[in-house]
């Protein structure tokens, strides 16, 4: 389906319905995000994806599932309120301000040092 297909039904769905436009896509496709997209309720499993970035300052409220991704960095400011699963990523280092409440599993990472005063659970 079509880049502009897609936004329109986006659109529809948000006036008409009242859903949100989903953070991958606006981010993906360079959409501005507000503060409550940046927010998840729940986990987010983005496991085998393509992704190579995640938004700044973004919020999972459960577990936050990388493995096997594409993703190469981690965002500043990122928070996971359960388990943040990085296995088999290419993620060399842990941004600075990261906070992981409860899990944070590393193996299969190319990742050697943590970021000083980093804290899980």
């Amino acid at each position: 389906m079509e880049k502009e297909t897609l936004k329109k039904i986006f659109e529809f769905l948000e006036t008409k319905d009242k859903r949100k436009v989903p953070l991958l896509w606006k981010f993906s496709n360079g959409e501005p995000l507000t503060e409550d997209d940046l927010y998840i309720k729940g986990d987010w499993n983005l496991s085998d994806s393509n992704i190579e970035t995640l938004p700044d300052n973004l919020h999972i409220e459960g577990d936050l599932f990388l493995q096997n991704s594409t993703i190469k960095s981690l965002p500043e400011g990122l928070k996971v309120g359960g388990h943040l699963v990085l296995n088999y990523t290419e993620i060399k280092k842990l941004p600075k301000r990261i906070k992981v409440k409860l899990d944070l599993d590393l193996s299969y990472t190319p990742i050697q040092y943590l970021p000083k005063g980093l804290k899980i659970g």
